[in-house]
């Protein structure tokens, strides 16, 4: 079941249509940053784009920070807002369940299906983001030391290890996403209602971190820790809030895909 779903996941057009539209930004970023030359001074902007210029290959870093804040949890909203609505939109979600699949089965077959999408996704970004970062800011040797947000030098190695803790942490921060619209999935028969209101929240939750009367609400808000893995180039690591944001996004994890079990295990499929 899980195999079906992942084929039938990777063989939609959309689904690479919607991968090539998140690395779209990041390359017009890049490539406006090689021909204006100009790039936003230490401490402002998406992070590590004001170092892009001397090491092309740190735009694999950047790049993650252009996507995340909007365009990557819009995409894993729309794709798992559909997977379980939008079978029921289509009719197939009651013939699926007349064949032996169990609701239990196919919903975990769902989540696998989005959580490689947002793996593969935040991967892609990563190797875009470092082939472009090369070919329009300077291919310097990938052996250059860099220096890290705490001004200290890293080498190589410990760019090259904390960045794979960056995706890790980036991809199970959008589990939090994921989780969120498959429980509205199969709260609706609407795809398109499953995404708009996972996308509303996420939304709600990022104004929420401008506003100062919801302080205490904002340790709490599913936003909050996403830009955190940027600690993780610091000398040494700032693991606070790398943690207090893995444990949030799992609470939201588990909370939402108990709640999308729960409501789809006795839910009357009429369609």
């Amino acid at each position: 079941m899980i195999l079906v779903e992942l084929t039938k996941l990777f063989r939609r057009r959309r689904t690479w249509v919607a991968v090539g539209l998140l690395n779209l930004l990041p390359t017009i970023v890049a490539v406006l940053l090689a021909v204006t030359g100009i790039a936003p001074r230490p401490g402002q902007g998406p992070a590590f784009l004001a170092a892009v210029q001397a090491n092309g290959s740190l735009f694999a870093i950047a790049a993650l920070a252009v996507v995340l804040p909007l365009f990557l949890p819009v995409a894993v909203a729309v794709v798992a807002g559909e997977s379980v609505a939008g079978e029921a939109q289509s009719g197939t979600l009651r013939y699926l369940l007349v064949r032996p699949v169990g609701r239990t089965r196919l919903l975990v077959a769902k989540l696998v299906a989005a959580s490689a999408f947002v793996l593969v996704s935040v991967l892609t970004v990563v190797l875009v983001g470092f082939v472009v970062g090369r070919l329009a800011l300077g291919n310097a040797p990938i052996g250059q030391a860099m220096i890290s947000v705490s001004g200290t030098v890293l080498t190589p190695g410990q760019v090259a290890w904390r960045t794979v803790l960056a995706i890790g942490f980036v991809t199970f921060s959008m589990l939090g996403v994921a989780a969120m619209a498959l429980f509205l999935s199969t709260v609706t028969d609407s795809p398109q209602t499953a995404s708009l209101g996972a996308m509303a929240l996420l939304i709600g939750s990022s104004l929420l971190l401008t506003v100062d009367a919801a302080r205490p609400l904002q340790p709490y808000v599913p936003t909050r820790y996403w830009l955190s893995f940027v600690d993780l180039y610091r000398e040494p690591v700032l693991l606070s809030s790398i943690d207090r944001g893995v444990g949030l996004q799992a609470i939201y994890v588990v909370v939402l895909l108990g709640a999308a079990w729960a409501n789809f295990a006795t839910k009357d499929v009429t369609s």
